[in-house]
């Protein structure tokens, strides 16, 4: 994925995409890590599908260097999963303008959250 990230990133379209009219590349989706420990309960009836996140790199975190924290008009939710920011937070450092979005909201019976979000380099 890293190839081909860099590769998107540089320039490289995939054959046929601008005949397409595509406005952006998806880079990744992922489920947000450590949503009940910052504000997601607090703001999750106001968040809604298809919503902009931001995407906050924090290098000097103490537990993860490739740290991408993910956020909603200003409150922290949570991060992007250690096993899966590198290549972002890679991108992030070499001045990439990814953006994010809300694409599933899940609350399940037993009051647990899954925030769904994409990353995408607009065209």
């Amino acid at each position: 994925m890293c190839v081909l990230l860099g590769a998107l990133l540089a320039g490289a379209l995939p054959a046929g995409a601008e005949e397409r009219g595509a406005a952006e590349i998806v880079v990744q989706v992922s489920l947000t890590a450590g949503l009940r420990y910052h504000d997601a309960k607090a703001v999750w009836d106001r968040m809604k599908e298809g919503e902009s996140l931001t995407l906050v790199r924090e290098p000097e975190n103490a537990h993860d260097m490739n740290a991408v924290r993910v956020d909603w008009n200003g409150h922290p939710l949570g991060y992007i999963p250690r096993s899966e920011n590198a290549a972002v937070a890679r991108q992030m450092d070499r001045g990439a303008k990814l953006q994010a979005r809300i694409t599933k909201l899940t609350r399940y019976r037993n009051s647990h959250r899954k925030l769904e979000f994409e990353v995408f380099l607009p065209l």
